[in-house]
Order: structure tokens, then C-alpha cells, then sequence
């Protein structure tokens, strides 16, 4: 099951490669193989155990018998709402690349290809597996921003590059650390067994390791000051990618953060959580000035994600309370889900103003709404979804979130709430200038969305007001999954 799950799209891929240079032929391929992949993870999430503290549907096969290396998957319900978000998105990078006309066949193949290791992290319950996905989403990355992007992109993308390569040096360090600090009968990569085992105990410099963790996903998240190439990398992508990449990719540093930080090094995690207040607060509100003063629709959102993802890293801060909040947990791991369905509707309505205005400069625009109402629309949901509009699922994963940090770090979350007064500030105001106002007369002939692109804007709908209004739907998924890693601690 999830062997299928994380490569169907890469067959699509190579697919794709034999089926010849017809466009239209290329689009159906890779639709046909993202919707299938989506299919199947509807299956996983409504078949997943939801009152087991376990994993589900593991797989296990041994890779490299010497150093114990095993081909494992497996999923929990942390695993299982980020499988279900990247199939979500998967399905909506294709719709909304339904314009590209350049090497479209190349242009599929690596975006089914990025799934495939997207899906890949999420699944893998061996360190070192997990380690070799994590490196596989940088080359179809790289490509897709340095080929079909726009303005910079290949200094664009080569930022992307480094940044993350940095963060893996230090990661792969702590792999082979954790690794060779056990003790030799009992070496493992695997997930699983190291969190049952107090590696604070048994293993040496066991603080040095997690901070090699922490910065390889705090540059992934991104934490401040390691946020810089992100920015950059969704001005100069194309729609589809700045989908992938707001939506799935940055969630793949939020995982680590309680996959492995949460999971494996509870207790160095408590000891630095007053620092990760530290850094949620920054985050928070530095993100939220900055987003202020842009012009660009692509980089209001893009630092608009970096103040939002402050609201994670303010969740896990909680492990530094003698008390851990579960609430707190929670509504970060619901931010994630949260935060990468509404931005990626973000990315869309902006994407589709784009290539119908041809400008990301907001002081040009003005009054769209009345010429792609579908488009505003859209817009509209996704801004007051991100700004914690009640009945929307952006309320309930921040709500959750100061609801459960208040205790251990009141000041903190009180600054980082005020982050939200200053995200209906930015978000109205980049409201009321794109899409109201008096109307241009250059726009006279604008087009609503095609249907494609109303396809997309719908799946990204659905599940920002169904979980606003009915949260239990992912919750009762990752509950017991997260009691399970707050327990390691407690």
C-alpha cells in the first residue's frame, strides 16, 4: 500500500517519458497519475486506525543488511494528514500548470518526480531512507525553478540548493552520529525503535545531535535567520511549485521538528524551547512587518508564510512547560495541514491573476474582483482563512496553538497573537488594493478562471471551511499519534 502510495507518481513520470511530445497527451498522463494517487490516499486516510497510538500499514524489507539499513514505511496520523496534503496539492500543481507550453513532458515528469519524494519523507521510518528522499526533492526543485521559472531563477534556485544542502550536511552528520553512538549489537536507523529507547541516556552528546537536527529543519521550516532563499525562490518559480513548496515542502521541516526533535529528543527539545519561543515570536512578527511593505502579490505571501510558520514553531515550544500541552501540539501539526492548504489557494488566485494581467505589482491592479469574480473569491477565503477568520480551518490550528502555549510561555504568545492583528492588517489592505477599488480601464478584458483552474481553487476550498467547521475530521487522526510523542517526555 504505501510502496504504491509513494511511487505512483513516479511512475507517471518515467510514463511520461515514453508516451512522446504531445502537450495535450502529457497533461492527461500526468493528471490521470495524480488523481490516482489521490484516490489511494483517500483509501489510506479513511481505512488509518485512528485509535491506535501505533503505526499502520507497515513495510519493511532489509536494504543494507551491513549497517543495518532496512527499506521501512510506515504511517501514524501525523504521517497520514501530510500524505493527504501532498496528494491534495499533487492533483493541483498539475491544474494549475495547465498553461505551461515549454518542454511540457519534462515539466510533468519532474513534478510527479517531486511528489514521489515528498511522499517518500513523510513514509519512511528509517533514518537513512528518510535521509535519501529528503536529498531527492532537491533535483526535480532546482530544475523546475531554474527552467520554468521567471526574473532570477536560476540564482533562484541555485539559493534554494545551498540553503537546503547546508541544512543536510548537518543532518547527515547527526544521522551517522545517532548511528555510531549506539552501541554496536544494537545499531539502528530505525525510527521506530529509537523512540522507544531514552537516547538521552544511552547515547553520548545526544544534545549535539538534535541541534544538527534542529538546524537542518529549522532552514526547511524556515526559522529565522535561515528564511532568506525562500522568498526569492516563490517570486521566481512558477504558480504550481510556489503550490509545492509553500504547501509541502516547508511542512517537511515542521515534521522533522516532531518526527525526530519531538520524537527522539524530547528532553533536549525541553531545554531548548525557550529559545523556540524565542524564535516564534521573531518569526511571527518580523515576517508580519515585512509583509507590510511589499509590493510583489508573490512575495506578500512568501513572508506571509514565514510569520505563519512562527505559529508552529510557538506550539512546540510547549515541551519547555513541566506540563506538556497536548493542545498545543495539536494545532501545530494542524497548522501544517492548515497552512499549506490555504496558501497553496493563495499561490493559485495569484498565479491566475498573473498570466492574466501579467504583473505581481499591486499598485497596478485594482478592482479585479469584478472582472474574475471566481478568481477574487478565492483570494478572499484563503486571506481571511489565513488571518484566522472563525469557520475556517487557519482559526483552529491558531487558536490551538496560544490556547496551549499560553500556559508555558504567556509573553510569547500574547506577542505572537498580536502577529494576527498585524495579518488582518496586511491581508485586507492586499484585499482592498488587488481586488476592489475603482476599476482599470486595461483590464477591461479580463477573463475569469479556466477550468482548470476553477477545479483547483475548489479542491483547496473544501477543505479550508469542512475543517474549520468540523475539525474533529483531522484531529481525531493525529491525536493519538502526538500523544504518543508527547509521551516521551511526560
Amino acid at each position: 500500500m504505501l510502496t504504491s502510495v509513494i511511487f505512483i507518481p513516479s511512475v507517471g513520470s518515467l510514463l511520461l517519458l515514453l508516451v512522446g511530445k504531445n502537450p495535450r497527451i502529457s497533461r492527461l498522463v500526468a493528471l490521470f497519475f495524480v488523481i490516482l494517487e489521490l484516490i489511494l490516499v483517500l483509501i489510506l486516510f479513511v481505512t488509518f486506525d485512528r485509535s491506535t497510538t501505533g503505526y499502520s500499514f507497515i513495510e519493511r524489507a532489509n536494504w543494507v543488511p551491513l549497517f543495518n539499513i532496512q527499506y521501512l514505511l510506515a504511517v501514524d496520523g501525523l504521517s497520514v494528514s501530510l500524505v493527504f496534503l501532498n496528494a491534495i496539492l499533487g492533483v493541483v500543481a498539475v491544474l494549475i500548470s495547465w498553461t505551461i507550453t515549454e518542454k511540457v513532458r519534462e515539466y510533468f515528469a519532474l513534478l510527479l518526480l517531486l511528489q514521489t519524494a515528498v511522499m517518500g519523507v513523510f513514509i519512511s521510518m528509517d533514518m537513512f531512507l528518510f535521509f535519501v528522499f529528503w536529498e531527492l526533492e532537491l533535483i526535480p526543485m532546482y530544475f523546475l525553478i531554474a527552467k520554468w521559472g521567471s526574473g532570477r531563477k536560476e540564482y533562484s534556485a541555485m539559493k534554494v540548493l545551498l540553503f537546503t544542502l547546508i541544512g543536510s550536511a548537518f543532518m547527515f552528520i547527526s544521522i551517522i552520529a545517532l548511528y555510531l553512538s549506539q552501541p554496536v549489537a544494537d545499531r539502528t536507523f530505525d525510527m521506530m525503535i529509537l523512540a522507544e529507547r531514552d537516547i538521552s541516556g544511552l547515547i553520548p552528546y545526544a544534545g549535539l545531535i538534535s541541534i544538527g537536527f534542529l538546524v537542518a529543519f529549522a532552514v526547511k521550516l524556515p526559522i529565522f535567520p535561515f528564511h532568506t532563499w525562500l522568498p526569492d525562490a516563490h517570486t521566481d518559480a512558477p504558480t504550481a511549485i510556489s503550490v509545492m513548496l509553500a504547501g509541502v515542502l516547508l511542512k517537511m521541516g515542521g515534521y522533522g521538528l516532531i518526527r525526530i526533535n519531538a520524537g527522539l529528543f524530547p528532553e533536549q527539545l525541553s531545554d531548548l524551547a525557550p529559545l523556540l519561543a524565542i524564535a516564534a515570536v521573531i518569526n511571527v512578527l518580523y515576517g508580519a512587518f515585512i509583509v507590510v511593505r511589499q509590493t510583489d502579490i508573490k512575495r506578500l505571501i512568501a513572508y506571509s508564510s514565514v510569520s505563519h510558520m512562527g505559529f508552529v514553531v510557538l506550539g512546540l515550544s510547549s515541551f519547555g512547560g513541566s506540563v506538556i500541552s497536548t493542545t498545543a501540539i495539536n494545532g501545530a501539526a494542524l497548522q501544517l495541514f492548515s497552512h499549506g492548504i490555504i496558501t497553496a489557494l493563495l499561490f493559485v488566485c495569484a498565479g491566475l491573476i498573473y498570466e492574466r494581467t501579467h504583473t505581481r505589482y499591486i499598485p497596478d491592479m485594482g478592482g479585479l474582483i469584478a472582472r474574475m469574480p471566481l478568481i477574487g473569491i478565492g483570494f478572499i477565503v484563503a486571506g481571511l482563512a489565513s488571518l484566522g477568520l472563525p469557520s475556517t480551518s487557519g482559526f483552529v490550528a491558531e487558536i490551538l496553538i496560544f490556547l496551549g502555549a499560553y500556559n508555558t510561555y504567556p509573553l510569547a504568545t500574547a506577542l505572537c497573537a498580536f502577529g494576527v492583528v498585524l495579518a488582518a492588517g496586511y491581508v485586507l489592505w492586499a484585499i482592498q488594493r488587488t481586488l476592489f477599488g475603482p476599476s482599470l480601464k486595461r483590464w477591461a478584458d479580463l477573463n475569469d478562471a479556466s477550468s482548470s483552474g476553477k477545479w483547483a481553487i475548489a479542491l483547496l476550498l473544501i477543505p479550508v471551511m469542512v475543517i474549520g467547521i468540523y475539525p474533529r475530521i483531522l484531529l481525531d487522526v493525529l491525536e493519538n499519534s502526538l500523544l504518543r510523542i508527547v509521551g516521551g517526555l511526560a
